[in-house]
C-alpha cells in the first residue's frame, strides 16, 4: 500500500471567522496562514458578533499553541495533527501581476499559496477558502482550491425529505386504531421490526382513510396529530400541522423548521410561543442581521434603532398578522401589548439578545440559514432550564457569501440532531401566501 501523501493547507481569513478551531480539522496535514489573514482577522477582534467572537477566539488559540520558535519552526497541533505555519507576504509573480493588478488580501493570499507551490515542489498545496471567486481565482493559476467541508451536510436531500414521512397502502384498522386513540397506539404494532429515533411525523394513507401521526420517543407510541388553532391561527396543510405540534410539545426542546418563503415557518413559531406565554417567562424573537452589499451596520443613516429596524421590520408584521385576527381592543391585543411594555414579547436583532438570560424563554431565531454551524451551537449551548429554542429559514436564500445550502447552521442542525429525543424537524413545503407568491418561488 502507497503511503498517504502529506498535503500542505493554505487557510483564508473566512475559514478562521467561519470555525475559529478549524485549525484542528485537517488531520496530519500541515497549516499555514498568511499573515495577511491575522490582518484581516485584526479588524474583526472589536464588536458584539459571533464573527467577533470568532476572531477572538481564534487569537486565543493562536497564543495557546505559539513559542518563541512559533514564527520559524511553526507550532505543533495536537496529538495525530500537523503543525501551524505563519507564512509572511511575498512578491507577486509575473503570472499574478498579469493577472491581478490590484494588491488586496485575496490576492496576497494566492501569492502565497503559489509560492508555496512552487516551493514545495511535488507536494501538494491547497488553498481552502469559503470564497467561491478566490476558489475560482486560484484555479485560473492552476492552484488547488476547495471549500470548508468539515461542517456540510452530506446528504442534503435524505436530510430535508426525513422530517416528513408519506406512507401509502397502510393497515386502515392501524388508522382507525391511531384515529381514534389519543393517548397513542405502541410503535411495536404499527411499525413492527423497525427501529424508529426521535420525534417522526407520518401521513399514513389507505385510499380514502389516513391520519396525521407522530411517534413519541419518550412513550414509545404513534398518536394521532390534530390541527388546533394556535393563538387565531389555523395550519392549512400537514405539514403546519405537524410543525404546530412540536412547537407546542413541551418534551420537544429544540426545533428546526425549514422551507421557502410563504410557507408559514415564522407565523406559526410565533403564534406557539403566544399560545404559550403562561408557560415562559419571556418569548424572543430574533435574527441575525446580514448587512445589504456588504455593508456595515454603520454604513446605514440613524441611531441603532434606525439601522436595526429595516432588518426586523417582517418580523413585526408577523405579529401584526396575529393581531389582526382579533378585536383591536380585545382581550388577545392586550396580552400582546403588555408582554412588549413588560419587555416579555421581545423582538429585536439576535446579537442585542444573545447577552440576555436564555432561561425560561420561548426563543425563535429566525433566518436561521444565515448562521454559521458554530454559531447555531453557541445559541443552544446557552439554553437554561425551561427554555425552548426554535429555528427556522429557507435555506435557498442565503444571504451570507461565505454559506450554502449545505454549510449553514440550520441544515447542520436538522442534520446533525436528528433522531434526538428533545429535537424535531419539520420541512415546509406548500406555500400559503398566495397563488402569485407560490408561482414566483417556484418559477423565477
Amino acid at each position: 500500500m502507497a503511503a498517504k501523501e502529506n498535503k500542505t493547507f493554505v487557510l483564508d481569513t473566512n475559514v478562521i471567522l467561519h470555525d475559529y478551531r478549524s485549525i484542528y480539522n485537517f488531520a496530519d496535514n500541515d497549516i499555514v496562514l498568511p499573515i495577511v489573514v491575522l490582518e484581516e482577522l485584526d479588524k474583526f477582534k472589536k464588536g458584539n458578533d459571533l464573527i467577533n467572537f470568532h476572531a477572538r477566539e481564534f487569537a486565543r488559540e493562536l497564543d495557546k499553541i505559539s513559542d518563541k520558535d512559533f514564527f520559524h519552526k511553526g507550532a505543533a497541533l495536537g496529538k495525530g495533527k500537523g503543525r501551524l505555519f505563519i507564512q509572511p507576504g511575498v512578491e507577486f509573480s509575473e503570472k499574478m501581476k498579469r493577472s491581478f493588478s490590484d494588491d488586496t488580501p485575496d490576492h496576497r493570499i494566492l501569492a502565497v499559496t503559489e509560492f508555496l507551490k512552487e516551493k514545495m515542489k511535488g507536494k501538494k498545496v491547497i488553498l481552502v477558502t469559503k470564497d467561491m471567486n478566490l476558489r475560482m481565482k486560484a484555479r485560473s493559476l492552476d492552484l488547488e482550491a476547495e471549500d470548508y467541508k468539515t461542517d456540510q451536510v452530506e446528504d442534503l436531500d435524505f436530510a430535508i425529505n426525513r422530517s416528513v414521512r408519506e406512507v401509502d397502502a397502510f393497515d386502515v384498522a392501524l388508522i382507525n386504531a391511531i384515529y381514534k386513540n389519543p393517548a397513542g397506539v405502541d410503535v411495536a404494532k404499527v411499525f413492527p421490526k423497525q427501529e424508529i429515533k426521535g420525534n417522526n411525523y407520518y401521513v399514513l394513507k389507505n385510499g380514502n382513510a389516513s391520519v396525521l401521526a407522530c411517534y413519541d420517543p419518550l412513550k414509545r407510541v404513534v398518536r394521532r396529530v390534530d390541527k388546533p388553532n394556535v393563538f387565531g391561527i389555523y395550519p392549512k396543510n400537514a405539514e403546519q400541522a405537524f410543525a404546530i405540534d412540536a412547537l407546542l410539545n413541551p418534551d420537544i426542546q429544540l426545533v428546526a423548521i425549514s422551507g421557502k418563503a410563504g410557507t408559514g415557518k415564522t407565523l406559526l413559531a410565533l403564534a406557539s410561543a403566544l399560545q404559550q406565554n403562561k408557560q415562559y417567562e419571556f418569548i424572543y424573537l430574533a435574527r441575525p442581521i446580514v448587512a445589504l452589499s456588504s455593508k456595515d451596520l454603520g454604513f446605514l443613516p440613524g441611531d441603532v434603532n434606525d439601522k436595526v429596524d429595516p432588518y426586523m421590520q417582517p418580523l413585526f408584521d408577523n405579529l401584526g398578522f396575529i393581531k389582526r385576527r382579533f378585536n383591536l381592543h380585545g382581550a388577545e391585543n392586550r396580552l400582546i401589548e403588555d408582554l412588549q411594555k413588560d419587555q416579555k414579547l421581545v423582538i429585536s436583532a439576535l446579537a442585542y439578545i444573545r447577552g440576555r438570560s436564555l432561561s425560561d424563554v420561548y426563543f425563535i431565531v429566525d433566518e436561521a440559514q444565515n448562521l454559521t454551524p458554530h454559531e447555531v451551537k453557541t445559541i443552544i449551548t446557552r439554553a437554561g432550564e425551561g427554555t425552548k429554542m426554535v429555528f427556522t429559514g429557507d435555506i435557498d436564500q442565503i444571504d451570507s457569501p461565505y454559506l450554502d445550502k449545505k454549510s449553514n447552521g440550520l441544515s447542520h442542525l436538522f442534520d446533525k440532531m436528528q433522531g434526538q429525543d428533545i429535537f424535531a424537524h419539520v420541512h415546509l413545503e406548500k406555500g400559503e401566501r398566495s397563488k402569485l407568491a407560490d408561482l414566483a418561488s417556484d418559477l423565477l
